[in-house]
């Protein structure tokens, strides 16, 4: 199979399905070998706009999803960014694209699932450090930071992850049990936040470590 043909043509039908705006967003998907996040007897569905199971009861987001909320960050060059739930790395590589000299700093709850993730994302060259955690609690040792998102969903968004964000930064997560929204928060330099709902998503439950 052709895979860079058919991330390509991926990304083209995103971009023409109105799924894809920022030029960023599409330079990093068009970059980013999502064939290497998946299983291997996934990978010919690799570039099939849908999510792919990883193990453990997790999944890869489908591609227009990991799109819409990168575009949603809207992260710049250089910026450091918060991500909870590594998962297989696939995000959290298409955000390091877009950064450029930034770095991602990644949590995910389950010990193999990070294992994994650090040394396939090693092996790419990506700049995403990843440690083993509860998410709810982010990462408070290289806070502040320009953005965060979160892969999975929590009841409601994270406090702590609200707040290791600086001013005018923004926090795209799936948010609810049931029923989800796709939120994106944008601090304020009030120390309140500006909340945007964009749609029903379906994600998995956001874990914690207990």
């Amino acid at each position: 199979m052709d895979f860079d043909r058919a991330r390509s043509d991926l990304v083209d039908r995103l971009i023409e399905a109105g799924r894809l705006d920022r030029p960023a967003t599409a330079r990093a998907m068009r970059a980013v070998p999502r064939h290497e996040f998946v299983p291997s007897d996934r990978r010919e569905a690799a570039y099939h706009d849908r999510p792919l199971p990883i193990g453990g009861g997790q999944t890869i987001s489908a591609p227009h999803m990991v799109a819409t909320m990168t575009d949603l960050l809207a992260p710049d060059s250089g910026d450091d960014v918060l991500e909870i739930g590594t998962g297989c790395g696939y995000h959290a590589a298409v955000t390091s694209e877009v950064l450029g000299g930034g770095t991602v700093f990644s949590v995910e709850v389950d010990p193999e699932l990070a294992h994994e993730a650090r040394d396939r994302l090693g092996r790419l060259g990506y700049d995403v450090r990843v440690r083993v955690g509860d998410g709810h609690a982010g990462w408070p040792a290289h806070a502040p930071y320009d953005g965060a998102y979160l892969t999975c969903a929590p009841a409601s968004m994270p406090e702590a992850v609200v707040e290791q964000v600086r001013p005018g930064g923004r926090i795209v997560a799936p948010v609810g049990r049931g029923r989800q929204e796709l939120v994106r928060l944008t601090r304020r330099t009030d120390g309140g936040v500006d909340r945007e709902t964009h749609g029903g998503v379906r994600f998995v439950p956001m874990r914690s470590d207990d």
